[in-house]
C-alpha cells in the first residue's frame, strides 16, 4: 500500500497540527475551554485539562506547572509558519511512492510528552505507528492524539497505542537508558532502527554572562527537576568565575527543594557526599561539586574550570555522542534548551529522513 500523503492532505494535517498547537497554548496558560472554534467540545477540553492538572498521580515528578510548560512549548513550536518551514525540508512527503510501512515506537516518559515528536513523525510521515507509551506517563500522549483525530479523522486509525508487547512491526524508534539500549539492540536487530540512549546537556560561561542569562541558566537546570537529557548538569566556566554570581542567579528556583521527591535525592546526595567525604558547595536547594563528569545526581549539578576554551570544545567534541546541547555564548541561548524546534531531532539523528526512507 502506498503513501497519500499529497499536496492537500499535507496541507490538512499541517492545519490540524496547528489547531492542536492553539488547543495546547490554552491548557498552557490554564484558559478556559476557549469555545467551538478550538475544535473541541467543552467536555473534550475538559478532559484534556483534567489529565494536565492529574498527571502527577502516575508519575510524582509530573507537577502541574512542568505539564503545562511542557505544553506551552510545543504550543510555541506548532506554530504554522514554524510547522511549515520543518516540512519544507522534506519534499518526499509529497511523493506517493513509498510503501506504508507499521512502525513500532517505545517511548521514554522521564518528562511530559516527551515522546511526542516520535509519534508525530510517524503520522506525517504516512506510516502506522503501534505506540507503547512509558508507564511513567501513559496517559498525555493518547489524549493528544484524540484530540488530533477530531481536527484529521482517520488519525486514530492510524496511531494504535498499545498495552503490550509491539508485535510485528517494520521499524523501530526505541528510546531509554543506555542498559535498555543494549535490550532494543539485541531485540530489534533485525530491523531498521533509531534506538536513543542516555545524553546530557552542558552549560558553557565565558565570564561575560549578564544576571538575566545565568537567572535563565536555572530554567535549563531546575525545569522538570533536572530529569530531561536536555537539563543542563555539567558547568564548564572560566577560571575567573564567581560562584556567587550563579548562586544568586538561581535562588529562585529555591522553593524547587520541597518537592518531595526532589527534596529526597537533594538529602540522599548531600548525605552520601558528607559520608564520602566528597567536597561540594550547597546554597540549601542544589549541590555544586567539582567533577569531570557529564552526568550528575538529580539535585546536584558537576563544574569545571577552564582557561581555554578551544579545550573545552575538544572536550565537547570528544563527548558529543553522549551530549544532547550546549547551552552558552555560541551556542544554545541560556533559558532555551527546553524549547527545542521540530527540527532539532534527539541525538542529532533526523527521525523524518529515517522514516521517509522505509519505503
Amino acid at each position: 500500500m502506498e503513501r497519500t500523503m499529497q499536496g492537500t492532505e499535507r496541507s490538512e494535517r499541517t492545519a490540524a497540527l496547528a489547531q492542536l498547537g492553539r488547543v495546547m497554548g490554552a491548557l498552557a496558560e490554564g484558559r478556559p475551554w476557549p469555545g467551538h472554534g478550538c475544535g473541541l467540545l467543552e467536555d473534550e477540553y475538559g478532559r484534556l485539562d483534567d489529565l494536565v492538572r492529574t498527571a502527577h498521580r502516575a508519575n510524582g515528578w509530573f507537577t502541574e506547572a512542568n505539564v503545562r510548560h511542557a505544553f506551552g512549548a510545543w504550543a510555541q513550536a506548532l506554530e504554522p509558519t514554524a510547522i511549515a518551514q520543518w516540512l519544507a525540508k522534506y519534499p518526499e512527503l509529497d511523493q506517493p511512492s513509498a510503501m506504508v510501512r507499521t512502525v513500532g515506537l517505545v517511548l521514554a516518559g522521564n518528562i511530559p510528552l516527551v515522546g511526542l515528536h516520535d509519534v508525530l513523525c510517524v503520522w506525517l510521515a504516512g506510516h502506522k505507528a503501534r505506540v507503547k507509551c512509558s508507564s511513567q506517563d501513559p496517559m498525555l500522549i493518547p489524549a493528544l492524539f484524540q484530540a488530533l483525530d477530531k481536527f484529521h479523522p482517520g488519525t486514530a486509525r492510524q496511531v494504535e497505542f498499545l498495552r503490550d508487547e509491539l508485535g510485528r512491526v517494520d521499524a523501530v524508534i526505541a528510546t531509554g537508558s543506555n542498559n535498555t539500549a543494549r535490550y532494543f539492540e539485541h531485540y530489534f536487530g533485525h530491523l531498521p532502527r533509531i534506538v536513543r540512549k542516555s545524553r546530557v546537556s552542558v552549560a558553557v560561561l565565558d565570564g561575560h554572562e549578564t544576571a538575566n542569562e545565568l537567572a535563565a541558566l536555572g530554567e535549563d537546570i531546575f525545569r522538570h527537576f533536572g530529569l530531561g537529557c536536555r537539563n543542563v548538569s555539567k558547568l564548564y566556566v572560566s577560571q575567573d568565575f564567581e560562584l556567587d554570581r550563579f548562586f544568586e542567579a538561581i535562588f529562585p528556583w529555591n522553593e524547587i527543594v520541597n518537592h518531595n521527591k526532589y527534596g529526597n535525592n537533594y538529602d540522599y546526595t548531600r548525605a552520601l557526599w558528607l559520608l564520602d567525604g566528597v567536597k561540594f558547595l550547597d546554597n540549601g536547594f542544589m549541590l555544586l561539586r567539582e567533577d569531570a563528569a557529564l552526568a550528575s545526581p538529580v539535585s546536584a549539578v558537576h563544574y569545571e574550570r577552564y582557561t581555554d576554551g578551544a579545550l573545552v570544545n575538544a572536550a565537547l567534541e570528544a563527548a558529543r555522542e553522549g551530549i544532547q546541547c550546549v547551552v552558552g555564548h555560541g551556542h544554545l541561548p541560556f533559558g532555551t534548551a527546553q524549547l527545542p524546534g521540530l527540527g532539532d531531532y534527539a541525538d542529532g539523528v533526523d527521525t523524518m529522513a529515517f522514516l521517509l526512507g522505509l519505503g
